[in-house]
């Protein structure tokens, strides 16, 4: 049986961050930008994702948090040596932005464990930084 640490290191996320686009609503910019997530199971065992945590900074320090069921709408089962993708999006008033988190999951063992989402960075592709 893996222990807790030994799962959270075998389980690795990795995020593909875009720019959509730039439209204005109610007179105020907003920035549009989407991500692709793969999550690889890198264990023996079969783990499922329950819950997302995500912090979002915009780039004047505005901090948003976002926690929640799942990933759009599922709790994926990852079974080893797999791995599960979606895409997502988020909206900033600002044309660059961060985000990071965690996602918290279980082992088919009831062994639960959060697994780390490395900070990234979204930009408009016009912005050089």
């Amino acid at each position: 049986m893996l222990n807790i640490t030994q799962l959270s290191e075998q389980v690795n996320v990795t995020v593909e961050p875009y720019f959509i686009e730039q439209r204005l609503l109610d007179n105020q910019e907003l920035y549009i930008f989407g991500y692709h997530v793969t999550i690889k199971n890198n264990s023996s065992q079969s783990v499922q994702l329950l819950r997302r945590h995500w912090v979002i900074t915009d780039s004047n320090g505005q901090q948003s948090e976002v926690e929640g069921v799942g990933v759009v709408g599922l709790q994926p089962i990852i079974k080893p040596n797999s791995e599960f993708k979606y895409s997502s999006g988020s909206t900033f008033k600002t044309p660059v932005g961060t985000m990071h988190g965690q996602y918290t999951m279980v082992s088919n063992e009831e062994q639960r464990f959060n697994v780390t989402i490395e900070p990234f960075r979204l930009a408009d592709n016009k912005i050089i930084h």
